[in-house]
């Protein structure tokens, strides 16, 4: 009986499972998970297996790739929306933030930000330009962390330039400031922090001389 209950549940599920179609018009900027930014270029009307599918045709200009997705399967292709005001703004909160290095092997850590950054979610990219930014003062990077750092940084500026309408460029300043001042801001509370914990034990001071 619990068994039937079950699959009668499992069924419900995923009859009720419904495509979530989003409204996107020709110039539109979108977000799609394994591309990043791309632009709307135009709405075409393909004929497959004899029925007319509706398609969104998305230029991704970095990539020089164009794209074909069924505008009924856009949401639940993960496709969206550039992200709002408030994400936006809790993406450079993040960045502010303290790195999160989990201590585990890493290429497990490795596997945990690639999947982040092909999530197109902007919140978890900006947590793996947080966790693998280095100062110049800090370690050199492998070329395994320094590329997808880069992956990271590149998904994140491309957003934030197409949600101000600006280049490149001037996207990209920005987060390096951010990130630049942030890490500048921590760097001189931990020597303060260091400083006044000296004074405060000088026996340490004599001890070491």
């Amino acid at each position: 009986m619990a068994m039937m209950r079950t699959a009668k549940t499992a069924a419900k599920r995923k009859t009720s499972k419904k495509n979530i179609k989003l409204s996107f018009k020709a110039g539109d900027f979108i977000v799609y998970p394994a591309h990043g930014v791309g632009k709307v270029t135009g709405i075409e009307i393909e004929t497959i297996a004899e029925i007319d599918v509706e398609l969104y045709v998305i230029l991704f200009e970095q990539d020089k790739m164009t794209l074909r997705v069924p505008t009924i399967k856009a949401g639940n292709s993960g496709m969206r929306p550039l992200a709002n005001d408030n994400v936006l703004k809790d993406a450079f909160t993040t960045i502010k933030g303290r790195a999160r290095i989990k201590r585990t092997m890493w290429s497990r850590r490795a596997q945990e930000y690639e999947g982040k950054i092909n999530s197109g979610d902007l919140l978890l990219l900006s947590e793996v330009v947080r966790d693998l930014h280095r100062t110049d003062e800090q370690p050199e990077q492998s070329y395994s962390e320094r590329q997808l750092y880069e992956n990271a940084l590149d998904r994140m500026v491309r957003e934030v330039a197409a949600i101000h309408g600006t280049d490149r460029g001037p996207a990209l300043d920005k987060i390096l400031e951010t990130l630049g001042t942030a890490r500048a801001k921590a760097a001189a509370k931990a020597a303060a922090k260091a400083e006044e914990e000296a004074k405060n034990n000088p026996d340490n001071d004599e001890d070491a001389a």
